[in-house]
């Protein structure tokens, strides 16, 4: 490949035109203020050019899992290693850099949750090698681990770009033949063939043939190629999720069968609240798995999109008695992608019959609530016309009760008054004077005990 060394979105041509600058073109010639975010966006359309391959050609791929974290230490570690090497190290918003150590040349990116490197053997080596993929991918391990390894390693492509000589080279040799894919590509310009199992040292051959391909349209390819088998690979990380979530979603779909069917023979709010919070402990643990595999299968579905695309992209043509790469990976890369897009419409599905139970049971629930706060309000109402019966009761004994003792009362004055009246010279009846004043002591003790009652009622 040319020896270019180049630096994610920053790079532009050696010297830009006075006044501009890479990262924000024009920027300081036009009189307007520019979105803050327009740098950016016009610059990822740049992040990862391709580059020039010159046949024969032979490149070793590796994409390595990371996190933030590691993605950090990573750049990190490489820039070290580029400095020590005295080339240029990446900057900090690079997402791309390719640099040369000793005749190898490093390709680095930086992915959303994964790290590539490719290393470009040099033109010498591939010609002494004689064969393709000689000598084997085991005995170069050693220039690969020049770097610490920065996250577990996912994909590892041995991917060699040679001429296609007029003597057809039997592809048996080199790859299994029951899952050999084959196709011409580029009009007819160049054929790739893999059988995407890897060798002893863990490597997946892929094979380009260059049938006069220029130096551009065989770097486009090879970048492509290698994106393909990549992002068919990280799409295929969903697939175990979705293996995992499969028991746990049958046993609370198996669950929610059992206690819809209960609902309809429960009775009592005691028994109804048992079930609710039954519904509503599998309705957590299904949205757990849902927001925990939520990332995971977006992403496989966004790779095999990718893949998709590659692949329409190189433009493949079948081969007589071989399967396309499309063909092949139609046929085993799409069951998989089936099984994380059904297991994620089993999730939704489930929770929304999961909530739509609850809803029932909760309204069930609040209509027996409702239903004994009624009686309550009854009972409380029964009770309070007792009480009131009650006071009525006592209040009509009080008055009698009152009334006797001031009759009583007034039966002793009377007597005193009779006394003292005879010292007068006058005589009355006692019996018949108290006999009278009954009915006006009565009367007037019912209407003392009215007002304080009503006085009651209205400080109430």
């Amino acid at each position: 490949m040319a020896d270019v060394t180049v630096s994610g979105a920053s790079d532009a041509p050696a010297s830009p035109p006075s006044g501009t600058s890479p990262a924000t073109p024009a920027s300081g010639l036009s009189p307007f203020r520019d979105h803050p975010l327009r740098a950016g966006v016009l610059a990822e359309l740049h992040a990862r050019p391709f580059v020039p391959a010159a046949t024969p050609a032979r490149l070793l791929h590796l994409a390595f899992l990371v996190n933030r974290d590691e993605a950090r230490a990573d750049r990190d570690a490489f820039a070290a290693l580029c400095a020590a090497r005295g080339q240029p190290a990446p900057s900090k918003q690079a997402k791309q850099h390719r640099a040369a150590f000793g005749g190898v040349h490093v390709r680095w990116e930086r992915h959303a949750e994964f790290t590539t490197y490719t290393w470009e053997l040099p033109a010498e080596d591939i010609v002494a090698g004689g064969l393709p993929f000689h000598p084997s991918s085991a005995s170069l391990m050693a220039s690969l681990a020049q770097l610490p390894q920065p996250g577990p390693l996912l994909v590892a492509v041995d991917l060699h770009l040679t001429t296609d000589t007029a003597d057809s080279l039997s592809l048996e040799r080199l790859f299994d033949r029951a899952s050999l894919a084959r196709s011409d590509v580029e009009d007819g310009f160049a054929e790739i063939a893999t059988d995407f199992q890897p060798d002893v040292a863990g490597f997946v051959r892929i094979l380009v043939r260059d049938r006069g391909m220029t130096p551009d349209a065989a770097g486009a390819l090879v970048q492509r190629v290698l994106e393909i088998e990549t992002y068919r690979t990280l799409a295929l990380l969903g697939l175990p999720e979705a293996m995992r979530l499969a028991p746990a979603i049958a046993r609370v779909e198996e669950r929610l069968r059992a206690v819809t069917t209960e609902m309809k023979n429960t009775e009592g709010l005691a028994a109804n609240h048992k079930l609710l919070d039954e519904l509503t402990s599998l309705a957590a643990e299904v949205e757990a798995d849902a927001a925990a595999s939520l990332f995971r299968f977006g992403a496989s579905r966004a790779y095999d999109e990718i893949v998709g695309l590659r692949l329409r992209t190189i433009g493949e043509r079948p081969i007589a008695g071989f399967p396309t790469w499309q063909q092949f990976l139609a046929r085993r890369l799409q069951p998989a992608m089936r099984t994380c897009e059904t297991t994620e419409q089993r999730q939704a599905n489930l929770s929304l019959k999961l909530t739509s139970a609850a809803n029932l049971l909760r309204t069930r629930v609040d209509v027996e609530l409702e239903q004994q706060n009624r009686d309550l309000l009854s009972s409380m109402n029964k009770r309070a016309r007792m009480q009131l019966r009650l006071q009525q009761t006592v209040e009509g004994l009080s008055v009698a009760a009152i009334s006797y003792y001031v009759v009583s009362l007034l039966h002793h004055v009377l007597e005193g008054l009779h006394t003292a009246a005879e010292h007068a010279g006058l005589h009355y009846d006692v019996g018949i004077a108290t006999a009278l004043a009954v009915p006006f002591v009565v009367l007037a003790i019912w209407m003392v005990v009215r007002r304080i009652r009503r006085g009651h009622f209205d400080e109430g």
